[in-house]
């Protein structure tokens, strides 16, 4: 099904090609329009940001506004085209997608726009028609372009989202198009391609004033996702570590004055060094990815994760007494052992399996403690996990001196002493946090993190 639905909008675009070029006249004025309106599209492109596409998902690149006029104000055929060039240039100078999609999405607007060049012509000269005119036909020229980019821009941006969702069922599409700054840019393209084309048709010289204010549109548009890229760890799509530190400070603050249980959870993949020796690096960042998304399965939309580096990650979860974070550890834990990545796209790629240790502190409701106590507890969890089998749930109450452990495994549960000086799975910059919180009281982690011949 998702073959013939990428397959469809080329043919169609190849036909309205062969159907368009038989039958127009084709004039200088026209392919120099032609050209001022791919060059000035073309500049738009190569100034565009690689961040704008390192996302994934819907990527509003504002390339439509440059197809509009060549679908208002040239023959049907040049709005089959335009796409072509600019689609082209994305793909060699800005950004290396995937070539059938970025064909796909270009026979889209060739499509979408092909339709809104034959819908402006259906109307009569009175409302529409070569030129904008004045007083009321000016209004009506105006409005039918609207009519015509709502067309052209919403149809080509409904065939893609309708490929996405064929090819990931489980996409949340009132995520990705409903939100603020979806709307926000959807609103901007329209605006944009409407006021171009206007601008185009009274003097087609003015395309250069264009151009800048195209970039600063975008530019503006971007701040969100710019901001969004300052939070997260590239690899993973989680919270970074100064992020995370933050927001975890606000949460533990907000819990305390409400008086509300709050837990904290440190989660390491077992074995991740062989997975790097044995498949490379690339299948182990595939394995970092793989444990990030199951994270964000299994927590609620207001809990927190994120990676402190390495194969590490650290978990808040929000309203979660001890007994409950158990839970959810266990279920995380289960969730990803019964996980099998493969090493590549390959419908027959080797699969690699593999399984975590996590260590789970919490604070009751009306107690109070630092983060950095909370992390402390957790470490020293999530370490005698580790020396313990691996494969591990462990609990640890945040204390100054010691820690009552509990390690659950299988509804079993073992109890030791630990010592939260002892040693720690904590990355560096973790310890960095730790020693910086409590300064003013003497540094409680004061022993390195693991060496290279201690397990892990």
């Amino acid at each position: 099904m998702l073959r013939w639905y990428v397959a469809t909008p080329p043919v169609l675009a190849l036909i309205a090609v062969g159907l368009t070029v038989s039958r127009t006249d084709w004039r200088l004025a026209d392919l120099v329009k032609f050209l001022l309106l791919v060059c000035c599209g073309m500049i738009s492109v190569a100034c565009t940001p690689r961040i704008a596409y390192s996302g994934g998902g819907m990527t509003r690149d504002f390339v439509t506004v440059w197809v509009l006029p060549a679908a208002i104000l040239l023959p049907p055929v040049y709005a089959v085209l335009m796409p072509i060039p600019l689609l082209a240039l994305i793909q060699w100078w800005v950004h290396r997608g995937i070539v059938y999609r970025r064909v796909f999405t270009a026979a889209t607007i060739s499509v979408g726009y092909f339709c809104a060049a034959l819908l402006f012509r259906a109307f009569p000269a009175s409302i529409a028609g070569g030129s904008v005119g004045s007083g009321l036909h000016a209004l009506t020229w105006a409005a039918v372009v609207a009519l015509c980019e709502i067309v052209g821009g919403r149809g080509h941006h409904f065939l893609i989202v309708g490929a996405v969702k064929l090819s990931d069922p489980s996409a949340k599409m009132r995520n990705l198009e409903w939100n603020r700054e979806a709307l926000q840019g959807d609103f901007a393209e329209f605006d944009l391609a409407v006021l171009i084309t206007l601008v185009l048709a009274i003097s087609p010289v003015l395309a250069v004033f264009a151009v800048p204010t195209v970039l600063l549109v975008r530019r503006f548009m971007m701040h969100a996702q710019l901001l969004a890229q300052s939070r997260i760890d590239a690899k993973t799509g989680l919270l970074n570590v100064s992020t995370w530190e933050k927001e975890a400070e606000g949460e533990l603050s907000r819990a305390i004055r409400t008086r509300s249980p709050l837990a904290i959870g440190l989660v390491d993949i077992d074995h991740f060094k062989s997975v790097n020796d044995t498949h490379g690096h690339l299948v182990g960042d595939r394995v970092l990815r793989a444990v990030a998304t199951a994270l964000r399965s299994q927590l609620r939309d207001y809990d927190r994760a994120g990676r402190f580096g390495g194969e590490e990650f650290v978990l808040l979860l929000a309203q979660t007494n001890e007994g409950d974070a158990r839970r959810v550890a266990e279920r995380l834990r289960k969730y990803v052992a019964a996980m099998a990545v493969p090493i590549d796209d390959r419908p027959d790629a080797p699969l690699v399996r593999l399984t975590i240790s996590v260590g789970v502190t919490a604070i009751p409701s009306g107690a109070s403690r630092e983060l950095s106590d909370l992390l402390a507890a957790a470490d020293s969890a999530l370490y005698h996990a580790k020396q313990t089998g691996r494969n591990k749930v462990a609990v640890a109450a945040p204390a100054e001196a010691g820690a009552e452990l509990g390690v659950g495994l299988g509804g079993q549960a073992e109890f030791a002493r630990v010592d939260p000086a002892g040693p720690s799975l904590c990355p560096a910059i973790l310890l960095s946090v730790l020693n910086s919180a409590r300064t003013a009281r003497g540094p409680v982690w004061g022993k390195p993190p693991p060496t290279a011949s201690q397990p892990r």
